[in-house]
C-alpha cells in the first residue's frame, strides 16, 4: 500500500468507515509495536503503547495534515508516546541488565543472540532523543528525510544525533565487552 492510500484511507476514516481505520491499524500495527517495543525494551509496554497510538489517531484523525507523510505522523505519536510512558513509569534512565542465554545450541546462535541482547541494553542506556534516531533509521529503516519529518527536525539534527547516538552505543558495548 503507498503513501497516497494513506491518505485516502484517512480521508475515507474521518467519513466514518471504519474499515478504512482497520486498514490502517492491519498496516502499521506491527511496525507501531516494533519502534515502541525499542523504545521501552517490554513488550507489555509496547502493546499499551501501541493501543494508545491507535486510540489517539482514531480521537484526532481530524487532526492529520495530508500534506505529511502519514506513517511520519504515527511514528511521531508513536515515540512521543512511548517517551512519555518512561517518564509516567519514572524508568527514563533505567538500565537494562543483560540476561544469560541459557537454550544452548550453536555456538554462533547463542553469540548472536547475546549481541542482540547486549545492544537491546546497550540501546536503553542512552535518552529518548539519541534511542529513537537510532530505532528509526537502524531497525525501521527510514531514511535521514523521513527522521527529519517524524521528529520534526532538521536533517543536520538528524545526522548530528544519529552520530552521538552510535558514539555512546559504541562505548556501552564496548564497555560491556561486545564490541
Amino acid at each position: 500500500m503507498s503513501e497516497p492510500d494513506d491518505t485516502k484511507l484517512m480521508e475515507r476514516c474521518n467519513n466514518g468507515d471504519r474499515h478504512a481505520f482497520e486498514l490502517l491499524l492491519a498496516k502499521y500495527e506491527k511496525p507501531v509495536f516494533n519502534a515502541a517495543y525499542r523504545m521501552l525494551n517490554s513488550p507489555d509496554d509496547a502493546r499499551d503503547v501501541t493501543q494508545t497510538v491507535f486510540l489517539k489517531v482514531y480521537e484526532h484523525l481530524d487532526q492529520y495534515d495530508p500534506k505529511y507523510r502519514f506513517f511520519s505522523w504515527i511514528y511521531r505519536i508513536t515515540l512521543n508516546e512511548s517517551i512519555n510512558w518512561l517518564k509516567k513509569t519514572n524508568r527514563l534512565d533505567a538500565l537494562v541488565e543483560d540476561t544469560a542465554d541459557t537454550a544452548g545450541g550453536p555456538e554462533q546462535e547463542a553469540t548472536n543472540e547475546q549481541l542482540s541482547e547486549g545492544m537491546q541494553a546497550a540501546l536503553m542506556t542512552i535518552s529518548p532523543d539519541y534511542r529513537a534516531v537510532i530505532v528509526l533509521k537502524h531497525l525501521l529503516g527510514c531514511s535521514y528525510q523521513e527522521i527529519s519529518e517524524i521528529l520534526e527536525i532538521p536533517v543536520k539534527k538528524v545526522k548530528s544525533r544519529l552520530y552521538t547516538a552510535r558514539q555512546l552505543l559504541q562505548e556501552t558495548l564496548i564497555a560491556r565487552g561486545l564490541h
